[in-house]
């Protein structure tokens, strides 16, 4: 076969064959080398045989695992090893319709890109899996503003300034601290119970405090200095995510449990395996465990029933007995 006359975009070849690769191509479907001379051809790109051995080499030694099948009589090449696996895709696509700070149009948008990494076939199942719909999710389109101007302030080194919002009764957005600008130093992002979270230091306050980041309007940097670093250099991010209960803040206070032995677990699962396991008889063990004591830690507890109990310290033990009697006048008959 002769030289293949240059079509329009034949300075694009490589990298239209690169793109026939990863998005027609994965480990059950190839194509034969005829078929990529097609597909190339529609691109307006001429190719034969002979170069096209010579492309798939440089390819490969670009790092594209080019893989060549035989199957009956015929050849097929498609494109195997990948930077993500399917089944790490999965993972991305449940966490990104997981989160609740990232809005409807935005989690459609990231996952439309997540299929990008993968082959149409394999695109097509990322899609079944997508359910988002019905869920609930922030309708705070500026938060991927926020975390830009957050992760710019943290780099800077610079404080930043923020409205903060509720929403009221007639579901509309109502502005906290009398729609003053909070004023903090911001000094990392985290993500707990579906919510993100920034963590920074207040000035006036003089301590670490956290701020769901799909909240926070109009967010600036400031041009000062950030402030807090020893008192965050001192403060332990996991041990602190671990003692909260849906991120109410409080003061942290070591609690001691009792509780029956098949509930180790679900203790286990929520603090760590690291929290000392001390048996009290045959059916009991004992535990301490580290918290910041809320209503939402109390009503933890209370959802597990006599399988677990609260033995101290005493001021916890009567914030407890307090809450049950109020859950009983509220519903008492």
């Amino acid at each position: 076969m002769g030289k293949a006359r240059k079509g329009e975009h034949q300075k694009l070849k490589m990298l239209y064959l690169m793109q026939i690769f990863m998005q027609d191509t994965d480990d059950s479907h190839g194509l034969t080398v005829a078929e990529i001379i097609t597909k190339l051809s529609a691109k307006g790109v001429n190719a034969d045989r002979k170069t096209l051995y010579r492309d798939f080499e440089e390819l490969r030694e670009f790092g594209l695992d080019i893989i060549k099948d035989k199957q009956g009589r015929n050849f097929y090449y498609h494109l195997g090893e990948r930077d993500f696996e399917l089944p790490e895709l999965k993972l991305l696509v449940d966490s990104v319709q997981a989160a609740k700070f990232i809005t409807d149009k935005k989690s459609q948008r990231l996952i439309k890109k997540l299929e990008s990494l993968v082959s149409k076939y394999e695109g097509k199942k990322l899609q079944r899996q997508v359910v988002i719909a019905g869920r609930v999710k922030t309708i705070n389109e500026t938060i991927y503003y926020n975390v830009d101007k957050i992760h710019e302030a943290i780099g800077a080194n610079e404080q930043i300034k923020f409205h903060y919002f509720q929403w009221n009764i007639q579901k509309e957005m109502e502005l906290r601290h009398g729609g003053e600008y909070y004023y903090v130093s911001p000094w990392a992002l985290v993500w707990d119970d579906e919510n993100y979270y920034l963590v920074a230091y207040d000035d006036i306050d003089q301590k670490i405090k956290h701020f769901r980041v799909d909240k926070m309007l109009d967010v600036v940097t400031t041009g000062q200095a950030r402030s807090g670093r020893k008192a965050f250099n001192q403060f332990d991010m996991a041990q602190y995510t671990k003692s909260l209960f849906g991120m109410f803040g409080g003061e942290t206070t070591t609690v001691g449990l009792v509780a029956r032995n098949e509930f180790a677990g679900i203790i286990i699962d929520r603090f760590g395996k690291d929290i000392v396991i001390t048996p009290v008889d045959e059916d009991h063990f004992k535990t301490t465990v580290k918290v910041v004591i809320s209503n939402q830690f109390l009503g933890w507890i209370m959802a597990l029933g006599d399988g677990v109990k609260i033995v101290s310290p005493k001021k916890v033990v009567a914030r407890m007995q307090t809450e049950v009697m109020r859950l009983a006048a509220q519903y008492k008959c």
